[in-house]
């Protein structure tokens, strides 16, 4: 979700949006022009380009109306306005006029920086809109999503959404969207699978829980999918790499309650649970075999092989059978 500062007035004289994910971008936007429409109908909005934003055009935007009516300027790409029209808005920024909201929307990187700290300077209410690339922010993001909508849904289902969607933010709240309006009571992982289920069976992250699990069929057809539906082969590696150190390190922790053990592992609680009931058939042995074969994998999709999806067969059948190793002797 994004950030907001402690002066979180949508209709503050300046509104800063930092960053460079769209979705976040879009809805700081909207969000000030709702309150501004709530506080007068007929709030005029304009909505601009830096091409569109030249010398001497925002005074003309700014200057008192006849009908004293509100408006909201809207700049995006503010990073990349013209030196001369730069100097207009920080003008504008030390004597904001009144009835007027402004909106300037900044990549948040080293151009345009002079501007970035003159609205900051001058007080701007500023709402954090960055690039969501790790998937624990993609996590968090679902999860605001659903409290936003006043629903609950289970962490497994958050999870089998965001393996199941990828990184796209607008499809991630058009999912959360269509369970809140379609499903009723707690949204758990079965109604994610329902939904999603050719996407989920297509996610990386499926195929390393069923071959963690030793569920080689199953997961042999998940990876065929996987590969089928256009997932990067690395990314496979990288999520079974993933699902065999979560086995090794949760079976050489010291014993105790998930909360516990999610500080020490760096875990989430339910994924403890998780990986507990996976980890059944492991040994110290088996997590070695199965370590190993990854790194076999990993060498294999990043050129070090002639057939990456024969690598990867190669692995999931490994690991899977390391999943069942204990009882074999």
């Amino acid at each position: 979700m994004a950030r907001k500062n402690a002066s979180d007035d949508p209709l503050a004289p300046v509104t800063l949006a930092v960053g460079q994910e769209e979705l976040l971008l879009d809805r700081a936007v909207r969000e000030v022009v709702a309150a501004a429409k709530a506080a007068d109908a007929d709030t005029d909005v304009r909505d601009l380009t830096p091409d569109q934003l030249q010398p001497g055009t925002l005074a003309e935007l700014v200057s008192p109306s006849l009908f004293a009516e509100r408006k909201v300027v809207v700049v995006r790409g503010a990073q990349d306005l013209q030196a001369d029209t730069v100097k207009d808005v920080k003008a504008y920024l030390s004597s904001p006029a009144e009835e007027i909201t402004l909106v300037l929307l900044h990549a948040g990187g080293a151009k345009g920086k002079g501007l970035l700290d003159a609205a900051r300077k001058a007080g701007a209410r500023e709402v954090a809109c960055p690039k969501m690339t790790k998937p624990a922010d993609r996590l968090a993001f679902v999860r605001g999503e659903f409290r936003t909508a006043g629903r609950s849904a289970t962490p497994e289902a958050c999870q089998a959404l965001v393996d199941a969607i990828g990184s796209d933010l607008r499809e991630l709240a058009s999912a959360v969207t269509q369970l809140v309006a379609d499903v009723e009571g707690t949204i758990d992982e079965a109604v994610v699978g329902r939904y999603y289920t050719g996407r989920a069976e297509a996610s990386s992250f499926t195929v390393a829980d069923r071959a963690v699990e030793g569920r080689t069929a199953e997961a042999l057809e998940a990876l065929r999918w996987s590969l089928s539906t256009g997932v990067a082969p690395v990314l496979i590696t990288s999520a079974l790499a993933q699902g065999v150190r979560a086995i090794g390190k949760l079976s050489s922790a010291r014993g105790g309650r998930p909360a516990d053990l999610a500080r020490e592992l760096g875990m989430p609680p339910w994924k403890i649970d998780r990986v507990r009931q996976q980890m059944r058939g492991w040994t110290p042995d088996g997590v070695a075999v199965a370590l190993r074969a990854v790194a076999e994998a990993d060498a294999g999709v990043k050129g070090g092989g002639d057939d990456p999806e024969y690598a990867l067969e190669k692995a999931v059948v490994t690991i899977a059978r390391a999943a069942r190793s204990r009882g074999r002797g």
